[in-house]
């Protein structure tokens, strides 16, 4: 089942492999560090909107972004 919390890790995942920082995404998606920072540690309920804009400046697929094996992966 997904989660806010599963998705909140998958995001934080992406966003350290591509090596952009908290500061850079949540500029890009034109909202404060700290707002970024609370929908990376899940305190923030996302809107589909708001997630499809995280994967285009995460530069992923929300499909892929989104498959459970993925998060899973990330919760253990």
């Amino acid at each position: 089942m997904l989660t806010e919390k599963l998705i909140a890790n998958r995001i934080r995942a992406v966003r350290e492999e591509k090596n952009y920082t908290q500061f850079y995404v949540a500029y890009k998606l034109k909202v404060s560090q700290n707002t970024f920072s609370k929908i990376e540690l899940g305190n923030v309920k996302l809107t589909l909107a708001r997630l499809i804009e995280i994967a285009k400046v995460l530069e992923v697929d929300l499909v892929d972004f989104l498959k459970e094996e993925h998060l899973y992966i990330i919760a253990r």
